[in-house]
């Protein structure tokens, strides 16, 4: 071997060495953003978790807002492979299983620490420009993928349709962590194979029809400056993230001063506390309504559905996403999400009952109430899609996808 052949290798050696000591670290970084969120991710605590010094970190990444904009790009890079493989079906409803089968084998080897997770994309708009405009360009990208799984549409109420489904799609494989943990590893499968038939076929039983009530959850607001405070706060961290709404934002979002805020409240996680139980106790309210309007069980639950998307696509709305989570205190989120899950399990009772009254098709309950979770915590983000048609139609054409499935396309023609 020459001398130049040893410099070759020694160059091959020491990129494979310099990638898989990046990768290791974008890896742990993903990990903190999960736990922590972009803003509460520190090199310290990655350098920890990859047994490096703080240097060794910024050695390949100069600042942390470079390592989160890698990680939310990876993540990115990721779902883009796996649409464009899912995109190589013939179907529509084949690419969308192919979709969701990578997810889960991705979920399986994940268990298996065959591979550390992805960064979720909750934080991805608290970013600053002009990483942020790149990042949203990239999500923008990802979500028309997603839509072509379904083809092109015909007219614009299919185009409307398929990026209701695409969203949802979206959404609800981005949720599948938040509860996949209670399953064992060899019921992977069937997971996938009831999350599959729900996006077959839906909840609703064959002939069922969309006509749901709107539930009647207005009352007299105690506070109505507190009240007003709480959905600007509620806004806003949906869409930065609890460490990206300041303070400071939140205060100027409603045109007071920042010691208004501390008039209402003692802390920044008492807000978002607050903010949590505003938006449980409507989940709650509407569920209760729900289950004492007269009619089957189909139309209670599709009653509930409809009502709390009405709400998340009204200006009395939003509800506060369950992704601002991430870095509050331990405590106080495991207090949160046990609440959630409560909500989760009614959702289940309802399913159930109706299975059982024969007013909703047999579906794992347990699985199908976890999507129901997603599909309302997601459709905040698609308050824009929503304005541009009757908000009956937004609505209707949103529930859809899980209520009749994402291939039967009678929402694009009522």
């Amino acid at each position: 071997m020459g001398q130049s052949d040893t410099v070759e290798l020694d160059e091959a050696t020491g990129t494979k060495r310099f990638r898989a000591k990046r990768n290791a670290i974008l890896a742990a970084a993903s990990e903190a953003i999960n736990e922590q969120s972009a803003k509460g991710m520190t090199f310290a605590d990655v350098a920890r978790r990859v047994g490096l010094n703080t240097t060794s970190v910024t050695y390949y990444f100069k600042r942390k807002e470079d390592l989160a904009q890698a990680c939310f790009e990876h993540t990115l890079l990721t779902l883009g492979d796996m649409l464009d493989e899912a995109q190589a079906e013939a179907t529509p409803e084949a690419r969308v299983a192919k979709y969701l089968s990578l997810n889960m084998a991705r979920f399986a080897r994940i268990r298996e620490n065959d591979e550390r997770a992805l960064a979720g994309l909750s934080d991805l708009r608290a970013m600053e420009e002009p990483m942020l405009g790149r990042l949203m360009a990239g999500w923008r990208d990802i979500f028309r993928r997603t839509r072509a799984l379904w083809g092109d549409p015909d007219d614009r109420r299919q185009k409307d349709l398929n990026g209701a489904r695409a969203h949802v799609l979206l959404e609800e494989t981005f949720w599948i962590p938040a509860w996949i943990n209670r399953y064992d590893l060899d019921q992977f499968d069937r997971v996938e194979a009831r999350l599959m038939d729900m996006f077959r076929h839906g909840i609703a039983p064959k002939g069922a029809t969309w006509s749901p009530a709107m539930l009647d959850i207005e009352h007299e607001e105690a506070e109505p400056g507190r009240e007003a405070f709480l959905r600007a706060a509620t806004r806003l961290i949906n869409e930065l993230g609890y460490r990206g709404a300041s303070v400071q934002r939140i205060a100027s979002e409603l045109n007071v001063t920042k010691g208004s805020f501390y008039h209402h409240l003692d802390a920044k996680d008492d807000l978002v506390i607050e903010c949590y139980k505003r938006s449980f106790d409507t989940i709650i309210e509407t569920q209760q309504a729900g289950e004492n309007e007269g009619g089957d069980w189909w139309h209670k639950l599709s009653s509930v559905i409809a009502t709390l998307l009405d709400v998340q696509f009204s200006v009395r709305g939003p509800l506060l996403r369950t992704t601002a989570l991430t870095g509050l205190p331990r405590q106080v989120r495991s207090a949160m999400i046990d609440r959630s899950n409560r909500i989760a399990r009614r959702y289940a009772g309802m399913l159930s009952d109706g299975a059982a009254e024969g007013s909703i098709r047999a579906v794992d309950a347990l699985i199908v109430s976890q999507s129901l979770m997603a599909l309302q915590n997601a459709a905040f983000d698609m308050r824009k899609w929503a304005s541009s048609m009757p908000r009956e139609r937004a609505v209707a054409m949103y529930a859809s996808t899980l209520a009749f499935g994402m291939f039967d396309d009678r929402a694009a023609r009522d």
